[in-house]
């Protein structure tokens, strides 16, 4: 049986001391988050995640999801009663628009939850989370009607949702989906075509659940200039708001999967089934991505989130399993064997989980804060920044922390050794499920070709450029720190190793658009890597502010032990990255492909 136990201390620590979220009380929602309210707000997240919703994570693997001939869909034992919990919690609407029954504090907390969520039971976390993000692309982009008719029980949690893009022939390459929506007398369309892929597709959680369909409308334009967006309610709603009559939607199939068993996954049949458009035809890619953005960032944030219950569970053992004797000496002279956190190669692997959690957070959190910056400031000029932050980070950290989270699980799995590969013991549950998270909502490989080709020429680098100064600023406001100098040193050599790289790209990627695509993945981990240096030395900073104070917690010195490990022995990639990167093409592409 693993174990979570939500990081409360180090959460507070990243909102209140490293982002200091109370400078910000001027802003909607932020007022209500005082430093007392945020504490309670963690403090009941983690004993829902801890207490409620670990304890239902093997046995929802174990059991799975049960599709019955009606076609209908049983989750596992537990999660109907959880999630009746999670959502007369009001936790689905912590940061929704008070206006459909949300609570309006800020994104940033929702953010914390969901980690806690993530970490606890990935697959149950799932349910709600597709649910938030078909809401958030019906607030954006619906008519004050579709808010009004769906938003309030989306926001209760007593309706779902889901996003439906993918299909049988097509995945990532959009233009060619065949679903088709012949307009109906009466402003409706009848949608036709199946997807597959779709979590949380049909399930027994909640009376309704809202899909959000990618479809074509009949006798639209050829490819993604001819897609339009559709709400399809799984029951049609009536003018009262009551459940009308089942619609023509229904779940052919759960697709079999490596992990995730406790979330319908579904092939999802549409068969005359009643839509109605979401903002303008053939605009729904712009709508859609709204949802696909949000949920970019939730996989992002999965990444780091399994990573950290790996580390939890493989750190406790390495702490009780006794195996051989320390290199240096008996460390335990009362036992047949010393505990194998005493040996380097076991360290290695923690402290790689460690430093990687406890920077990801920081630089998740900073990207959710410019999130609520970007809806909620009045400064024109903060909510532009943040809107590019937002743009830039989203393909960077969804795809730099899946790879990193998925590869931090196998670790972890490493430490338990032979148990780590039995599934009693929940090691393994942890890399299966991890693994669909380099996959999901844009394979890893085409968020660092967004990265490369969108994000990094976007407003002719405006984004970026932004990033550098921050990063630059920091810098100059530290400079004569000592205690700080390892940090703002490091910053300032990946900083040199990215500007490097960029230039490259600029140079070589337009005459050769493979070198391009060859140096895209390196180029994201390199500007992670930058990110992650910006987080530790913010995380430093804050902790060497709180021991200075004459705080002598043990907390604030292992901060930063942690982060000289990351600097020492992580921070340094970006140069084999950039010797990778700076090859080019050549020989990835020098073989004929019927030589594969």
């Amino acid at each position: 049986m693993t174990v979570y136990n939500a990081p409360v201390e180090d959460m507070k620590f990243v909102l209140n001391d490293v982002l200091q979220i109370s400078k910000y009380s001027n802003l909607p929602g932020f007022s209500d988050a005082s430093e007392d309210v945020v504490e309670a707000i963690l403090e009941e997240g983690a004993k829902l995640a801890s207490n409620v919703l670990h304890p239902l994570n093997q046995s929802g693997d174990k059991e799975g999801c049960t599709r019955h001939e009606d076609g209908s869909v049983t989750t596992p034992k537990g999660f109907k009663e959880a999630y009746n919990m999670f959502s007369e919690g009001g936790w689905q609407g912590l940061s929704f628009d008070p206006e459909y029954g949300g609570q309006g504090l800020p994104y940033i907390l929702s953010v914390a939850i969901n980690e806690m969520i993530s970490s606890s039971n990935m697959a149950f976390g799932m349910y709600p989370g597709l649910a938030m993000g078909a809401a958030l692309a019906i607030h954006a982009h619906g008519s004050d009607e579709q808010k009004q008719k769906y938003l309030p029980k989306m926001v209760s949690g007593e309706w779902g949702g889901t996003m439906n893009l993918t299909e049988p022939h097509c995945g990532t390459d959009l233009g060619l989906l065949r679903t088709k929506a012949v307009p109906q007398d009466d402003g409706s369309y009848k949608i036709t075509g199946t997807k597959i892929f779709i979590s949380a597709g049909e399930h027994d959680l909640t009376d309704n659940i809202i899909h959000l369909v990618l479809a074509r409308i009949e006798g639209g334009p050829e490819g993604v200039k001819g897609i339009s967006l559709f709400v399809v309610p799984k029951f049609h709603v009536n003018e009262d708001g009551s459940l009308g009559a089942r619609n023509g939607v229904a779940c052919g199939s759960i697709e079999e999967k490596m992990g995730i068993h406790g979330n319908s996954t579904c092939v999802m049949n549409y068969d005359d089934a009643v839509g109605y458009l979401i903002g303008e035809e053939h605009k729904g890619l712009r709508a859609m991505f709204t949802m696909m953005n949000e949920a970019r960032l939730g996989v992002g944030l999965q990444g780091f989130a399994i990573s950290e219950v790996a580390y939890q569970n493989g750190a406790a053992y390495a702490n009780d399993r006794l195996q051989g004797r320390s290199l240096t000496g008996v460390a335990a002279p009362d036992k047949p064997a010393d505990p194998i956190i005493v040996h380097p190669d076991v360290r290695r692997m923690l402290m790689d989980q460690r430093a990687f959690n406890e920077g990801g957070r920081a630089w998740m959190y900073w990207t959710a804060l410019h999130a609520d910056l970007h809806h909620k400031s009045e400064d024109e000029a903060t909510r532009q920044k943040a809107d590019d932050y937002m743009g830039l980070m989203t393909p960077i950290l969804k795809a730099y922390l899946t790879e990193k989270g998925y590869a931090h699980a196998t670790n972890a799995q490493q430490v338990l050794g032979g148990h780590g590969y039995i599934q009693e013991w929940g090691m393994e549950q942890f890399v299966r499920d991890a693994r669909i998270t380099m996959i999901y909502e844009g394979a890893n490989g085409i968020q660092a070709l967004d990265l490369v080709g969108r994000k990094l020429m976007k407003d002719g680098g405006r984004a970026w450029q932004a990033f550098f100064a921050e990063v630059d600023e920091f810098v100059a406001d530290n400079e004569g720190n000592s205690d700080l100098k390892p940090y703002t040193d490091g910053l300032v050599a990946a900083k040199k190793d990215v500007e490097e790289a960029t230039q490259w790209m600029a140079a070589n990627a337009m005459q050769n658009f493979n070198n391009a695509g060859a140096g895209s993945m390196d180029y994201l981990h390199m500007f992670a890597l930058l990110c992650l240096a910006h987080g530790w030395a913010q995380l430093a900073k804050a902790a060497l502010d709180r021991k200075a104070t004459g705080d002598g917690n043990s907390f604030y010195e292992n901060k930063l032990i942690t982060g000289k490990y990351f600097l020492e022995r992580i921070l340094p990639d970006t140069k084999s990255h950039l010797a990778k990167l700076k090859t080019g093409a050549e020989s990835m592409m020098a073989l004929p492909a019927e030589a594969f």
